[in-house]
């Protein structure tokens, strides 16, 4: 224990009022609190959760991706409120025994279904800091506040935004492009849509997106209060991106149509095929037409991270705001949403509010204005910044670029080995890290469901399903970074094996 730390209760201890008069503040420690009366048997049994839960990444690959939950391990968990004090000890053996075998699998090498980064022991220890601090991150002139804006400095240079952008870590990208859509939303029609609601603009908007986006766009739009019904899904080419052609086209109808044309949506890394629209193009259509323009970069946006990869996003660095998730290929823990506005004035007309409960000052703890609570919907909000400050700061972006990389590499490798596999074919052009293929069959379907059902239970691999152009496909996802040739092997391996299997049946 350093000096600092041994001085630290003398001072908390004793508090001086101007007069020079002291308060000794030593007593209420002595009250009922919820802190552990016998700190060194806490301390020992924490060292062992915290190892335990080493051992579990360390050995990761031992470990099934994913296995069925038996029905007495689920019934475990239908207990009724605890009304006493357990065991903390015990509780932790529980968590051991019925709910950690059981997760999702996504720190598992094999894991390959969705798009879920892995995860590091350096985040979950970051995470751990955060939670032993309890910060409220919604304002307040605080470090953890510093902490995130290093975060928002550090995107604004690998994005090339102004000084003048902000950012804001949510949870999710889901989050990050409803909190776009909305700031879009006051540019297009004014601060005053905040009082008189869309009901009182006297203008239609209308949106713009690709057939093949992320569900989540039209989901902003309902929850904005333009409804779906405003958003213009727009056809995509054979390599899955947005056909800016037709997206001139539909822009043009509706200007004809008396409708007023305010967000284009573009997609770095679609969720299905992993494919990037031509965001250079989709820039210069925003710009010629007056629209706001956002990229979704949940699944790609990170690519800059990656100078192999990086000029594949080229015009990224013009949209008007970025979404982007660091807990995919940036790997930290869930949850770690980001969204980066280029003009941070409007995010908080768009947001900011007064309240005497919130009241500024120019010293204190009510100092630092303007706050996050300005930028987003979130007043109580969490120290998401840390475990992604810690992942950038001990892994470095160099070497996470590099990660990024080599999933891609991956996946080229997943097309090399389908491409030479008779029984299997692809189903569509592999852009990033994402490989849809599938097993030849007579009832190809439900064969492919019935494989993918068969790797989840097998505990082999994990991959998720999607329709490519009517036909299921086996979608992998390579994104954890314990992911190697061997996971890619096993798979191929058990597909052959589970769909001879299926088709004979």
């Amino acid at each position: 224990m350093t000096a600092a730390l041994r001085i630290a209760p003398s001072l908390r201890q004793r508090s001086q009022l101007p007069d020079g008069r002291e308060i000794n503040c030593a007593s209420g420690a002595e009250q009922a609190t919820l802190d552990p009366k016998n700190w060194n048997a806490f301390r020992a049994q924490g060292h062992r959760m915290l190892d335990d839960m080493f051992d579990y990444i360390e050995h990761i690959r031992e470990r099934p991706v994913w296995q069925p939950i038996p029905p007495e391990v689920r019934g475990a968990l239908r207990e009724a409120l605890p009304r006493q004090p357990g065991d903390l000890a015990e509780t932790h053996a529980q968590f051991m025994r019925e709910v950690l075998p059981y997760a999702v699998g996504n720190t598992h090498p094999g894991f390959m279904g969705w798009v879920h980064g892995g995860g590091t022991p350096v985040g979950m220890l970051a995470e751990m800091l955060a939670a032993g601090l309890n910060a409220n991150l919604g304002g307040r002139d605080q470090m953890p506040l510093e902490v995130e804006r290093q975060v928002v400095q550090w995107m604004r240079e690998l994005f090339c935004f102004p000084p003048a952008a902000n950012g804001l870590f949510v949870t999710g990208s889901s989050m990050a492009n409803l909190i776009a859509l909305l700031v879009a939303r006051t540019a297009a029609l004014g601060g005053a849509v905040r009082q008189g609601g869309l009901a009182a603009c006297g203008k239609r908007l209308r949106a713009y997106t690709s057939t093949d986006a992320h569900g989540c766009i039209a989901q902003a739009m309902n929850i904005s209060g333009l409804g779906t019904e405003a958003l213009r899904l727009v056809p995509v080419n054979a390599a899955h991106e947005i056909d800016v052609a037709a997206l001139e086209c539909a822009i043009a109808a509706d200007r004809g149509a008396g409708l007023t044309p305010f967000f284009i949506a573009a997609t770095a890394g679609t969720v299905d095929v992993g494919a990037i629209d031509d965001l250079s193009a989709v820039a210069a259509c925003a710009r010629r037409q007056g629209l706001w323009f956002h990229v979704d970069g949940a699944c790609g946006a990170l690519a800059m991270l990656a100078p192999e990869l990086a000029p594949r996003l080229a015009g990224i660095e013009q949209a008007d705001s970025i979404a982007l998730d660091f807990h995919k290929w940036g790997q930290v823990p869930y949850d770690a949403g980001f969204v980066l506005v280029r003009d941070g004035a409007i995010q908080l007309d768009t947001f900011g509010a007064s309240a005497a409960y919130l009241r500024r000052d120019a010293r204190g703890l009510a100092a630092g204005s303007p706050w996050p609570c300005d930028f987003g919907p979130d007043l109580s909000r969490g120290f998401r910044a840390l475990k992604t400050w810690f992942t950038f700061k001990v892994h470095g972006a160099d070497q996470l670029g590099a990660m990024i990389t080599r999933s891609c590499a991956l996946a080229r490798y997943l097309q090399q080995r389908i491409a030479a596999e008779p029984r299997l074919e692809l189903l569509a052009p592999v852009a990033l890290n994402i490989v849809c293929f599938r097993y030849r069959a007579a009832d190809a379907d439900r064969v492919n469901a019935d494989i993918v059902a068969a790797l989840h239970e097998s505990g082999i691999a994990a991959p998720s399903t999607t329709t490519i152009r009517g036909q299921l496909a086996i979608r992998a996802a390579i994104v954890n970074h314990r992911s190697s040739a061997d996971e890619i092997d096993a798979l191929i391996a058990a597909t052959l094996a589970f769909g001879a299997a299926n088709s004979r049946q």
